[in-house]
């Protein structure tokens, strides 16, 4: 602590009070989109006065008066999720059992209806939270944060007092929550009202059930819990402001805020995503009488239209016009300054209490080292992380969002008008990692998404992640009479699997591919960089192919699909990310090799599908023969379970035969 507040020593700027700006909140949408706030980095005329976090030309006239008191008294309850998280230091012990390697915890299984198997993961603490102090000569007894709890789920009678919501948000939740089916007497879904007993509880929460039936649920319950705590911190500091103005010094207890303004950092893969959380912000807040946007318009043109026009002749797949809705740019980031009745979009970066942003959005910002113009300082403080359609990232650029991770709560290189004497001492001790809350939500489970919850989420709260079990898997999707052969290879560990992997097909799959009988083979590749390791081997071996990618431009696909059909090359080099991105139908495949088990499941079934006889050129062999090989390892158990079922993937995994057969009857 004494490291960080002699780097910014010549810089600390003290305040008792904020100060209130007398411009109009009335002012329109145009006078406020100007260059400055669409790059919301770096701004080095910010008035002092935005340094305890409240915005000057959004707050009311009247709310320095505070709010509200029973609000206020409610954020002093000690039962409230909010203060029992945030409020207090770690005692040591619950330090040390969230800074070893791993983690000290105690395992805990449960089972909800909605949520179905959950696995419960809470630091141990060998101590009470309660220790003596000696203050000049007064003995004290200081308050630590206790140790995580396992969740309760919450039954139909409960009142949503009991959550803790701000009463602000509660008569907004009807018209807010647009779901079938919500409880007449509970504006939640029982989703809902699960995943929110989990989140409201700040422990970090990995769900890898969404679909595009829940996806509306769980985002809407997710922007529930930003905007209560973004508005439960305002209000804190406020009451504080208030207090702090008959004072000739900041008191221990006063430390309220962060090393800078930005608390919650939502991640999503387009635009469109972005755009409905926000709408869902706007309807939690803003209601129809009262209240203010700013730079409304601007949103509304920015993060709209430029739909993709999808084709009527050869459609794509319902969940490709699903996924591809609205406006499809994944290069974003936008900022929302929050008040109690008032949201401010874009917004500086540290004027603001909410980032919304793509992982290339915020790549850019992030830059690399070495480069001159590069700002991570605006999340040294996120108290909330949120990613959302998170398989959907591995398909735009998995490294952004370890280099994301890799500059969460790092040491500002600035001050940004920030009041030392305001700020948590966790946070001037370098503990914000593990107050952070963490929701990652996704449609599959994927081992990369299992090692960033297991691997940079450290939150001493504990952490609940959702078990899925696949009963029959996607193969059951299969409509064709095919035989799909399994073969397993060995590896020692995930790192030596890539060359394993490679080196089962170079010698196993491929001299059996090259055979006369087994022209018109595709091989599926889910990485790009193994398909440049495939093509390279392809080219030196002088095989013949032709290939397909993401970066192969729209006249080259074309030529080699027409290529594959005729039987001109005998292999097609396939990359997951074209399919993704195109689901163009290729036509002439007899031999289907997955080189690894595909990311989507529904890939899988889609591609065998593709084998029927419409699709085959009838001059190029017969019907009867044709096959499909799946690759895989013990590494590759979850992409396995979604495809044969999660009971059937491990006893191939742990069976001692390397080859098994499974047959669809194409009915």
């Amino acid at each position: 602590m004494k490291q960080l507040l002699q780097t910014f020593d010549s810089k600390v700027i003290t305040k008792k009070s904020v100060a209130i700006d007398s411009s109009d909140d009335s002012t329109s949408d145009e006078e406020f989109t100007n260059d400055e706030s669409h790059i919301p980095v770096g701004d080095t005329e910010q008035s002092n006065d935005f340094n305890i976090g409240i915005s000057r030309d959004l707050i009311e006239k009247d709310e320095i008066d505070i709010e509200n008191q029973t609000e206020d008294d409610k954020l002093e309850n000690l039962q409230d999720p909010f203060v029992k998280h945030l409020c207090y230091e770690l005692s040591e012990s619950l330090l040390n059992a969230v800074q070893s390697s791993p983690m000290l915890v105690d395992n805990h299984t449960l089972e909800w209806q909605q949520l179905g198997k959950l696995q419960v993961q809470i630091p141990k603490s060998l101590a009470n939270d309660t220790t003596l102090v000696n203050n000049c000569g007064i003995i004290e007894r200081k308050l630590y944060a206790a140790a995580g709890t396992i969740p309760l789920n919450v039954d139909e009678k409960f009142k949503l007092e009991s959550t803790h919501i701000k009463l602000q948000l509660i008569s907004n939740l009807p018209k807010a929550n647009k779901n079938d089916t919500l409880n007449q007497s509970i504006p939640f879904s029982p989703l809902q009202m699960e995943i929110f007993s989990i989140i409201n509880n700040y422990q970090d929460f990995y769900y890898p059930h969404r679909t595009y039936d829940n996806a509306e649920e769980i985002r809407f319950i997710y922007c529930l819990h930003i905007v209560n705590h973004i508005l439960k911190t305002r209000t804190k500091v406020l009451h504080h402001n208030a207090r702090l103005t008959k004072k000739d010094d900041v008191p221990e207890e006063f430390r309220d805020q962060g090393l800078v303004r930005p608390k919650v950092l939502v991640v999503v893969p387009f635009r469109d995503s972005a755009y409905k959380i926000i709408s869902i912000i706007m309807e939690l807040l803003i209601t129809e009488d009262k209240g203010n946007v700013l730079n409304k318009n601007r949103f509304m043109e920015e993060f709209t239209g430029h739909e993709i026009t999808m084709p009527k002749k050869n459609p794509k797949p319902e969940d490709y016009e699903k996924l591809f809705t609205g406006n499809t740019g994944d290069d974003f980031r936008i900022g929302i300054t929050v008040t109690k009745k008032s949201l401010k979009l874009f917004a500086n970066f540290y004027s603001s209490d909410i980032i919304i942003a793509s992982p290339l959005g915020l790549r850019t910002i992030i830059g690399a080292e070495g480069e001159s113009e590069r700002d991570f300082d605006f999340m040294a403080s996120i108290e909330l992380l949120i990613m959302d359609q998170t398989e959907i990232f591995l398909m735009q650029n998995w490294d952004h969002i370890f280099h994301l991770f890799n500059h969460l709560h790092l040491q500002p290189k600035e001050s940004h008008g920030t009041d030392f004497s305001r700020v948590r001492t966790w946070c001037l001790s370098g503990w914000s990692k593990y107050y952070r809350q963490t929701l990652i939500f996704s449609s599959i489970a994927l081992p990369e998404i299992n090692t960033i919850f297991n691997k940079k989420c450290f939150n001493y709260a504990g952490k609940v992640k959702s078990i899925k079990n696949v009963s029959l898997g996607s193969i059951c999707q299969v409509f064709n009479q095919l035989p799909h052969v399994f073969q397993k290879f060995s590896a020692d560990n995930v790192a030596l699997s890539m060359d394993a992997r490679f080196t089962f097909l170079v010698n196993k799959i491929v001299p059996q591919q090259r055979e006369p009988l087994m022209k018109q083979t595709l091989i599926y590749v889910s990485n790009y960089f193994e398909f440049v390791k495939i093509r390279n081997y392809f080219k030196r071996e002088d095989i013949s192919f032709v290939q397909v990618c993401e970066y192969s431009k729209e006249g080259k696909v074309a030529r080699a699909r027409d290529m594959f059909f005729h039987g001109d090359a005998h292999f097609l080099l396939y990359t997951e990310r074209f399919h993704f991105f195109n689901r163009v139908k290729v036509k002439g495949i007899r031999h289907l090799v997955f080189y690894q088990p595909p990311t989507f499941p529904h890939f899988y079934y889609e591609m065998c599908n593709l084998m029927q006889e419409a699709n085959m050129n009838p001059k190029i062999g017969s019907n009867s023969n044709m096959t499909v090989t799946v690759l895989y390892s013990k590494y590759d158990h979850n992409q396995l379970s979604e495809i044969v079922g999660t009971e059937r993937a491990l006893k191939m995994i742990q069976s001692e035969r390397n080859v098994h057969m499974l047959v669809t009857d194409g009915k």
